[in-house]
């Protein structure tokens, strides 16, 4: 009890969810009752039944981790993707718990919480990291915004009427160019996100690579294309159209003026995830989605 005491948890929920509201009192209950520390923010503390002995913090940014082992997230992707803001400026690996729908960024679901304080009290979890991008927005051969994804920066346009045009750009080499609703440049992680529904390639998170996806393009050749995990991805936006968007991970956006460039390459700093067993990711996809399996016999002996 008294080493536990050394230990704290961070714990960032969804509070406007009646349903991770539950979970977090469960969840603070059991670490503090195993002799763990935690720490929540002060905004969130409101809106949760806490104990007196939980830790306040006023401030939401990478410091208020400081000293933490673990992070754990309650709620659904968009919970999950601010926890990554976290987590990736902290270092503190992330324990995702999925109270949306798909969450694959989750290692648990709701029904799990019992599971998730056992393992994180007997330390009973692995940390892996997963691929971000850098994002670089050039003007006139000006950098104008800098950013990241864990997911995936997409350039999108803005008016409904007027299809983006842009041209893609490989390495330093032009592929194609065309009108489209947008281009999605992905991760591994990313691929069962907003590139899935655009149409792109399901990638395994241990493959290194990077999907470059367009969003309903007018054009014959306009497929999926996954590159080196060291090449240099671009979208360039033609000068004479409106103005594009740019949202990484559907969190953080900028405008986009006419002639604006997007370059997106591997990130110097990964977002480190707490894995609590060593299911597949096959396993995880069949059950994410339902996949329909019945029938399979496995390989023969």
């Amino acid at each position: 009890m008294t080493d536990n005491r050394a230990r704290t948890v961070f714990l960032l929920a969804h509070t406007g969810r009646p349903a991770a509201v539950r979970s977090a009192e469960l969840v603070v209950k059991g670490l503090l009752r195993s002799g763990l520390g935690v720490r929540v923010l002060e905004a969130e503390a409101r809106d949760l039944p806490l104990p007196d002995e939980v830790e306040l913090v006023k401030e939401a940014t990478p410091q208020c981790l400081d000293g933490c082992e673990l992070l754990i997230v309650l709620g659904g992707d968009g919970t999950l993707l601010r926890g990554a803001e976290f987590a990736r400026a902290s270092g503190v690996p992330m324990l995702g718990v999925n109270l949306g729908r798909v969450g694959f960024l989750a290692e648990a679901e709701r029904d799990d919480l019992d599971k998730v304080v056992d393992r994180v009290v007997t330390k009973a979890y692995e940390v892996e990291e997963r691929m971000t991008v850098d994002v670089v927005v050039h003007r006139n051969g000006d950098i104008v915004h800098t950013d990241w994804a864990l997911n995936e920066a997409a350039v999108q346009k803005v008016s409904a009427e007027r299809m983006l045009e842009v041209v893609l750009e490989i390495d330093g080499r032009p592929v194609t160019g065309f009108g489209c609703d947008g281009i999605v440049c992905a991760t591994p992680t990313g691929s069962t996100a907003y590139a899935f529904s655009a149409g792109g390639p399901v990638v395994w998170p241990e493959v290194e690579a990077l999907l470059m996806v367009p969003i309903s393009a007018h054009a014959l050749f306009a497929k999926p294309l996954v590159t080196s995990p060291d090449s240099v991805l671009a979208v360039e936006v033609l000068p004479h159209i409106p103005p594009g968007v740019l949202w990484c991970d559907g969190r953080r956006t900028v405008e986009l003026p006419p002639g604006a460039r997007v370059e997106v390459r591997r990130g110097a700093v990964p977002v480190r995830l707490a894995r609590l067993h060593h299911a597949s990711f096959t396993d995880r996809l069949v059950a994410k989605f339902a996949l329909p399996v019945s029938g399979w016999r496995g390989a023969p002996h």
